[in-house]
């Protein structure tokens, strides 16, 4: 019998539990314990589950308050000299502390970089390495929930972020070092943790190595065996198992199949085709786990495609050195598509297409039982369900709209370009706008507010009528207009109150999505967004944006940005569907948001603004993939932007990544404006800007939304002088890193006065900027 594991598991809670819970301590509305508890519960919760799935082995310490890499950073004691002094606040507050940063006790730190993890929108804390670093097995969590997990009565693996994988996924804080130049000493502190695990009973022990899917230098491949072989020489009976993800090995396949290790997990939806190779590389000894069930999308696996795999490895391979997962941790979708009882969002013929995590696991334990002779009769009918299922989806009439194939085939090289240069652009929006030097505005949202929820709720729930809806939301914009008015932003937004998302509010207006009640996914800390599912073709039929922005305006004299998701991240942070290349439903996305472009042009709306903080994130692994993604990528963005006039100025956003190797293909996409998030990084990231000699408009983000800090007028004037040195004062916009949706109000008000303080008595000044 083949067994079946999965690498991790969806830890926010089904119905958010993690994510309350750690807000409600934040608060201080609940105590230590209750936070503890919580967590306890959540993980029980979770193997039950797979337990229940028949899972042979259940991931443990794939659990995490906040972020598996800052647990990773606690346990092995790399905790930036600014947080040393808080260690005796305890674990819990110190590692929130690093999280979300510190304002107490006379005390203003700020918090770890935080950025994207691969091509996900799940976002990571970034690990700080110093010269001479050193390391300390500070947290027991791995330890703790292994024994934990035994006593509950499933079959542990430990989940272990890989040492090489660790230390590539930090950055170096000082100069004249390399950070993998670390790796004894962090060996030192990982050998503690196995002879911890091997004591308690350990058998095995999963490393995750993403970084094997990636390029690697000769030095990195030189420390992957280095690492490897001390862990196998220090624990030769502890079994364990490799686990890569999110795309194929490809050059660095007979580097992962040589590695002293048991187990070798391949993500076979990314990349199917590397099983040939592995099984024709692999040594006889190495266990080989399959990764068949895609752990990033929400449809049903095929099991005819995926049987013809394992069929393939059998050959090779005695089931005893086989296993069945899925090809990425389950953190990435939802938990249980059983809680899905809308069939006004979620039509039952749709939903028969779908399994989220809880149902990914029957799927695993049914392709072990089919692949098994014995017990293969006993599961024939979900075998022929699954395949109903899949005809079912193949064949139906929701997906294809003949409208929109049409105006697919009359896209060309026109409709993706402005009608003049940015030189010329910049001239006649500056006559239009009339904005000083060093405009101050925001990215867009505004706190959405207990309240603002509840009036939603009321709203979806019929208890109150649309008008009385849309009143009480006219007036939270006019109240916000007026607080923008006075705390002296240049260019005002509209706050966002009427939307929930902002993909899923754009995809509850356009044809060809639908929607889930509970399909929440970690985005990073205790923020969840529910994904909507793209299934077929993708039409607008009436505006979405206009009434909005429009009443914005005409409360105010400033001018008023109009709000829009690019095509790009309304792709990315959807589940989209896997029947047609995503550059197609990029295409489709794009011309929706090119029509409301254009409408919002035509109300009188000079700044209009297509947030794409995901269009990195879409970036291939390899960077032989590259070049295509970036090539329909950019035209995609340009195509959703270009059907407007010179004067009318387009924005765009992006936050959490970095530039450097892309800056080309930013400056294509030709947005007049581009924001970006950079306070985390002390505007590290704005030197690729400068570097490339960027030719457009730019607001490097001044401070840092994803913390509850306020900043200070000195901290943001501290940061502009900085910009200014690298970025021309005509080009240079102000502007906090991201959206404000997550904030309090006591919070926003404060940090955006200091922001507006700090760009006035720069524009005073003129310091440092270059004419």
């Amino acid at each position: 019998m083949i067994n079946t594991h999965v690498l991790g598991y969806p830890r926010i809670g089904a119905k958010r539990e993690t994510k309350k819970v750690c807000e409600r301590y934040w608060a201080d509305k609940v105590n230590l314990q209750d936070l503890i508890d919580t967590g306890k519960e959540q993980r029980r919760y979770n193997w039950q589950v797979q337990k229940e799935a028949g899972i042979d082995l259940v991931p443990v310490n794939d659990f995490s308050y906040y972020d598996h890499i800052l647990d990773t950073s606690l346990m092995v004691g790399a905790i930036p000299e600014r947080f040393q002094d808080l260690k005796h606040l305890g674990l819990y507050d110190l590692y929130f502390a690093m999280a979300r940063g510190y304002q107490k006790e006379g005390k203003d730190l700020i918090p770890v970089e935080m950025t994207k993890w691969f091509d996900t929108n799940y976002h990571y804390l970034v690990p700080e390495f110093y010269k001479n670093q050193k390391f300390e097995y500070y947290s027991r969590k791995a330890v703790e929930e292994f024994k934990e997990a035994k006593e509950f009565g499933v079959n542990p693996k430990p989940v272990l972020t890989g040492p090489v994988t660790y230390l590539l996924l930090g950055k170096e804080k000082e100069e004249g070092f390399d950070r993998l130049d670390l790796v004894d000493a962090l060996l030192d502190v990982y050998a503690q943790i196995l002879k911890d695990l091997r004591n308690e009973g350990a058998e095995w022990v999963q490393f995750d190595e993403p970084f094997l899917v990636q390029d690697l230098t000769e030095k990195q491949k030189s420390v992957y065996k280095e690492v490897y072989k001390k862990l196998r020489e220090g624990f030769p009976s502890m079994k364990f198992m490799l686990a890569t993800y999110f795309e194929g090995l490809y050059d660095n396949l007979n580097l992962a199949v040589s590695l002293p290790v048991d187990a070798l997990h391949l993500d076979l939806v990314r990349d199917p085709a590397q099983l040939d190779d592995v099984l024709k590389e692999a040594p006889d000894s190495l266990t080989l786990s399959l990764g068949l069930v895609d752990g990033r999308s929400i449809w049903r696996n095929n099991y005819e495609q995926s049987l013809k795999y394992i069929e393939k490895a059998k050959l090779k391979k005695n089931d005893d050195k086989l296993m069945i997962s899925a090809s990425s941790s389950l953190l990435h979708v939802p938990y249980d598509l059983d809680l899905e009882d809308d069939e006004k969002n979620l039509p039952p013929e749709i939903k028969n297409w779908m399994a989220f995590a809880k149902q990914k696991l029957n799927e695993i334990g049914t392709l072990a039982n089919l692949a098994d002779p014995v017990k293969a009769r006993e599961v024939e009918h979900l075998f022929e369900e699954n395949k109903q299922a899949i005809e079912s989806k193949k064949n139906s009439d929701l997906i294809h709209r003949k409208s929109v194939r049409k105006r697919m085939s009359s896209i060309d090289k026109d409709s993706m370009s402005r009608s003049s240069d940015f030189a010329d652009r910049q001239k006649k929006q500056v006559e239009e706008l009339k904005l000083p030097e060093f405009p101050t505005t925001t990215i867009g949202s505004f706190p959405q507010t207990k309240d603002i929820r509840q009036l939603r709720r009321q709203y979806k729930k019929n208890e109150i009528s649309k008008e009385e809806y849309e009143q009480q939301l006219k007036q939270k914009t006019k109240e916000v207009i007026r607080k923008q008015e006075e705390a002296g932003l240049d260019v005002l937004v509209h706050g966002e109150f009427e939307r929930n998302d902002m993909v899923e509010y754009f995809g509850e207006q356009l044809e060809g999505f639908v929607f889930t009640k509970n399909g929440w996914v970690q985005s990073y800390g205790s923020r969840g967004v529910k994904p909507p599912i793209i299934f077929g073709d993708v039409e607008r039929e009436e505006p979405m944006t206009v009434d909005w922005s429009s009443y914005a305006q005409s409360i105010t004299d400033r001018k008023v940005k109009g709000m829009l998701t690019g095509p790009v991240t309304i792709l990315q942070w959807s589940f989209i569907r896997n029947d047609q290349p995503r550059k197609d439903t990029a295409f489709q996305l794009a011309l929706a948001i090119r029509d409301e472009v254009v409408d919002l042009e035509k109300a009188g709306i000079k700044l209009i603004q297509i947030d794409e903080p995901a269009f990195r994130e879409g970036l291939p692994l390899r960077k032989k993939d590259r070049n295509e993604y970036l090539d329909w990528a950019v035209k995609a963005f340009r195509l959703a932007s270009s059907g407007v006039k010179d004067h009318t100025q387009i924005h765009t956003h992006m936050c959490y990544s970095e530039f450097n190797n892309i800056m080309k293909n930013i400056a294509e996409l030709d947005a007049d404006v581009i924001t970006i998030e950079a306070s985390r990084s002390q505007m590290e990231l704005l030197e690729a800007f400068g570097d490339y000699e960027y030719p457009n408009e730019i607001g490097p983000g001044v401070y840092d939304i994803h913390s509850p800090r306020v900043p200070s007028q000195e901290e943001v004037e501290d940061l502009l002088q900085k910009a200014a040195r690298v970025i021309p004062k005509r080009n240079l916009w102000v502007n906090p890193d991201c959206g404000l949706k997550t904030r309090k109000w006591d919070e926003t008000w404060p940090s955006l006065e200091n922001m507006v303080k700090a760009a006035k008595k720069l524009r005073k000044k003129g310091e440092g900027a270059t004419a």
